[in-house]
């Protein structure tokens, strides 16, 4: 039985990840920083999964000195660990470069088979976004690292679409651009079989998207249908987020880092390779009547 540490364990896609490796015949380590948050449901509605891991290993990749045996007796790392919305002390390159690459060498020092890490679609088209930035140098360390490895590339979780709910709830969205670009997300339970399936295989890099084809505008119309509301979208000029990013790189270039990414965003096709069954609909009423797929342990 190979050993796999999940590193990120407490988060929506380190959740179904962890699962998905038990199921499969992996023996799981949890890296986490507070080992209770296994043991609830999270705000996405991702699974309580103390009952699915094995071990659980608490630390903090931001401080070297709790890192001591991590990847000890490891055959793969999987990493989704990236900074928290609500970590106000912390970067991005703190965490989503410098915290996984802290994780690198202590793979490499202990022989660690592969290496797979959750990255972000398309990069190439958002490098102005201090998010993809860290993202991506730690892909460049993980590449130069002499492990085998695999970097999967998700264009959005179900999870991140729930903040929609939130605006839908309120009666009016505002948003930049015409509404009219793609995506297609993924729930995480389709995204861990995925991530999972990558480490027993030989690809390199993949793009992954969920089943169902969105434009912004009908990702909206959904949401307000799962809120019971009608629809009250406003559009604004992609000129406005582009200005009001610029004031923000003066004023306040950490939340610019942020922004950045969501105006880039607005800007690109985020049509990814189709993966997986779950609808996006089933999921937000799950979200709007309290309802969990939280499995039975």
């Amino acid at each position: 039985m190979k050993t796999v540490l999940v590193a990120g364990a407490a988060g929506y896609l380190g959740r179904y990840a962890a699962m998905e490796f038990r199921k499969r015949g992996y023996r799981v380590r949890a890296f986490v920083r507070d080992a209770e948050k296994l043991k609830l449901p999270g705000p996405g509605h991702e699974p309580a999964i103390s009952g699915f891991v094995d071990e659980v290993f608490t630390g903090d990749a931001t401080r070297p000195e709790t890192l001591a045996g991590l990847c000890d007796d490891i055959d793969i790392v999987f990493s989704s660990m990236g900074l928290a919305r609500t970590e106000r002390q912390l970067t991005w390159e703190d965490v989503d470069h410098q915290g996984n690459r802290r994780i690198l060498e202590l793979a490499k020092k202990a022989k660690v088979g592969k290496f797979v890490y959750v990255s972000v679609f398309r990069p190439e088209e958002m490098m102005e976004s201090d998010v993809v930035r860290a993202h991506e140098r730690f892909v460049g360390d993980l590449k130069a690292s002499g492990i085998e490895y695999a970097v999967i590339r998700p264009n959005a979780y179900f999870s991140d679409m729930a903040q929609f709910l939130k605006i839908a709830r309120s009666g009016h969205m505002f948003w930049l651009g015409d509404g009219e670009c793609r995506i297609n997300p993924i729930h995480g339970e389709d995204l861990a079989r995925v991530c999972v399936t990558a480490v027993e295989g030989s690809i390199r890099e993949i793009d992954v998207g969920g089943p169902e084809m969105f434009t912004f505008r009908s990702l909206f119309e959904l949401a307000f249908e799962a809120v019971g509301k009608v629809p009250k979208i406003t559009f604004l000029p992609l000129w406005i987020g582009e200005a009001a990013l610029g004031l923000l790189r003066i004023f306040n270039p950490k939340l610019a880092g942020a922004a950045a990414f969501f105006v880039l965003v607005n800007k690109m096709d985020n049509g990814a390779p189709a993966y997986g069954s779950r609808r996006l609909i089933d999921y937000f009423r799950e979200m709007t009547t309290g309802t969990s797929d939280n499995p039975k342990q």
